[in-house]
């Protein structure tokens, strides 16, 4: 590849950056759900709900033996003619008093019957039944959901519990907002994607941590692409990308080798988050391209990225996404460790307790934590912190 012949311009310098609260709640709270598209049941597990969920046929549709035993009509004993099981076509002829049916759970309940009697309260002999009949056992056609009923409201996760009960309710077809795609770029010449690193090469450690991160906050990533340290190869790729968030990794600092804050700005891109005061993961940054693509800036350091995913990237995906804001839980974290005093220190947590030696290039300590706790200067053992779920 020709060598870059421009001149590089001067870098900017490191500030503390944006308090690390409000970048997250920038990151949260400046996209709004991305269109709604209309999609089955099954299809729509994961997404939210863009209009109420309501039913579409009565539930149950007929009137429906809720027990296997016998359909009777007036009082007993009762003589048994024929057999009804669901699913059967032809509907059931009307039962006359003393008449019975054997009838098998969900069967059609025949015109006539007072009540379902189950085989275990009942005696038969030859075409003969007694019984007590302690409870109807009918589920009547409508009892439970009627046309127009509410279901789920609008904002919810569907689940499979959710587009199970749509498929009962008739529903065919549901409204949700479209899941945010993202393309990730692996920026940096040292980095390889397979086999074992030589001298001076680094493995990909990102592309899972960041598919997990947007399953998690319900988008889909399209894939990844790896580029060299050179700006025109950023260049190309964030004009072409086709997706709706961008996540870059590397190439967020000041350094010879960092050009991704001199690429976003030769595309008018519009910085919102320019530099969090936290360590580690200050670098990073969230840009809007114009016509609405936005771009996550994730430091090349693997824990920092990681720190810089869930601080900007995953509440960005969860707002498109259409999902209701969420803070972080804030409970007592134990343990030691250097706080900054800039800003906030984000330390690997096991429980509550601090998993001691984080540095920014590994993660092996997060590896066996549960959650990353945010740590203000003013910390001591046994304060509250907000804690952030690793994936």
């Amino acid at each position: 590849m020709e060598q870059a012949t421009m001149t590089a311009p001067a870098r900017r310098p490191h500030g503390p950056g944006m308090p690390w609260a409000q970048a997250l709640a920038t990151a949260r709270d400046l996209a709004g759900p991305l269109p709604a598209e209309r999609t089955t049941p099954d299809a729509a597990i994961g997404r939210i709900l863009a209009a109420p969920l309501r039913a579409a046929v009565p539930v149950p549709a007929f009137d429906t033996a809720a027990m296997d035993g016998y359909a009777v009509a007036g009082p007993g004993p009762w003589r048994v003619a024929g057999r009804l099981l669901a699913g059967s076509d032809a509907p059931p002829k009307p039962l006359d008093s003393g008449v019975a049916t054997e009838i098998g759970t969900g069967a059609v309940v025949p015109v006539g019957t007072i009540a379902i009697l189950p085989y275990e309260h009942c005696t038969r002999v030859d075409d003969q039944v007694t019984g007590e009949i302690r409870s109807p056992h009918v589920r009547r056609a409508g009892e439970d959901l009627t046309p127009g009923d509410l279901l789920v409201d609008a904002g919810r996760p569907v689940t499979a519990t959710t587009a199970a009960a749509a498929v009962q309710a008739g529903v065919e077809e549901l409204l949700t907002h479209r899941p945010p795609t993202v393309a990730l770029f692996v920026t940096g010449d040292e980095v390889i994607t397979s086999g074992q690193p030589g001298p001076g090469q680094v493995r990909d450690s990102f592309t899972g941590l960041i598919t997990a991160v947007t399953a998690r906050a319900g988008g889909r990533l399209l894939g990844r692409t790896r580029l060299p340290d050179h700006p025109s190869a950023l260049e190309m790729a964030l004009t072409g990308a086709d997706a709706d968030v961008i996540a870059v990794s590397g190439s967020s600092s000041a350094g010879a080798a960092d050009h991704l804050q001199r690429v976003l700005g030769s595309l008018d891109a519009t910085w919102h988050v320019r530099g969090v005061a936290c360590r580690p993961g200050h670098p990073q940054g969230l840009a809007e391209l114009p016509g609405g693509r936005w771009v996550v800036s994730l430091p090349g350091n693997p824990y920092a990225g990681l720190v810089a995913a869930l601080t900007l990237l995953e509440p960005l995906l969860s707002a498109l996404a259409g999902r209701s804001p969420e803070s972080p839980p804030v409970v007592p974290v134990t343990g030691e460790t250097p706080l900054y005093s800039m800003g906030v220190r984000l330390v690997p947590v096991s429980g509550t307790r601090i998993v001691p030696g984080a540095r920014a290039g590994s993660l092996h300590t997060a590896a066996a934590a549960d959650f990353l706790a945010v740590l203000p200067a003013t910390w001591q053992s046994g304060d509250p912190a907000p804690l952030l779920k690793i994936p």
